[in-house]
């Protein structure tokens, strides 16, 4: 396929990188004011290009990462050149109902929620559309299957998925540095903590997404009575882990519903 990406910022450069990595056969060309700073994306075949219409006849998606500001914009000038495509939506709080009216009925509009783990092919990108424009959807699906996971959602659970699997992904950092913070307490210089933090949590997101089985069932495999795991995991919650991380996330679903 022919993969058009408007927005060469974080999300849409990472998109790029993803589909030039892990997928086959698909074509990419990334739009940005200033390319300045993508211009290394042409080492993986990539095209970059200061034209938002650039190439955009022969797309068969195209994929919006630009600001809500930016969207009617932008609409106005690649519209007049372009008919019958599938639109990808990856804008914050643009709805699919709001998105297919603004494009019109010749087009298919579909939501994404993907995040900046795409580039490394383990991104977690919800997707939403609407039953009419399924068949236009698994398009966009597939491609994404490639950079990681791709669950369908509920359009109405998309502002949770922002924050689940896009914030989400700094809090998981946010974690992945306090670990390290600790490993250099405890003895290690700060880029062997950091290399046996990162890895540690890959590998129990590995097994989870392996054995698709509750978390909990994990933690008993390395728990054992009277043990330093078990002793580590209550002093944690004493002080509020895993309400912490429940809140904060409850948090910035607010903020986005505003």
């Amino acid at each position: 396929m022919n993969v058009h990406i408007i927005g060469g910022g974080n999300l849409g450069a990472s998109i790029a990188i993803g589909i030039a990595k892990f997928t086959e056969g698909n074509q990419v060309t990334v739009t940005r004011r200033n390319t300045k700073s993508i211009l290394h994306l042409e080492q993986l075949g990539v095209t970059v290009s200061t034209d938002n219409k650039h190439n955009i006849q022969e797309a068969d998606i195209i994929i919006l990462t630009i600001k809500p500001y930016q969207v009617d914009s932008v609409l106005a000038e690649i519209l007049p050149a372009i008919a019958n495509k599938t639109i990808a939506s990856a804008v914050s709080g643009l709805s699919i109902e709001n998105l297919q009216n603004k494009i019109g009925a010749t087009h298919q509009a579909v939501r994404i929620m993907p995040n900046i783990a795409s580039q490394f092919g383990a991104s977690a990108t919800c997707i939403a559309f609407q039953e009419s424009n399924k068949e236009a959807a698994q398009k966009v699906v597939t491609l994404f299957e490639g950079l990681g996971t791709a669950p369908i959602i509920d359009e109405k659970l998309m502002d949770a998925a922002t924050v689940l699997a896009a914030s989400g992904t700094a809090f998981a950092l946010r974690y992945i540095r306090a670990s390290m913070q600790a490993g250099i307490e405890i003895g290690f210089d700060w880029q062997t903590a950091l290399a046996i933090s990162a890895q540690t949590v890959k590998g129990a997101a590995e097994m989870l997404l392996e054995e698709k089985t509750h978390p909990e069932q994990l933690i008993d495999r390395v728990t054992t009575p009277q043990g330093c795991t078990i002793a580590g995991l209550n002093e944690m919650e004493l002080h509020g882990f895993s309400s912490s991380l429940i809140r904060g996330i409850k948090t910035s679903l607010k903020q986005i519903k505003g």
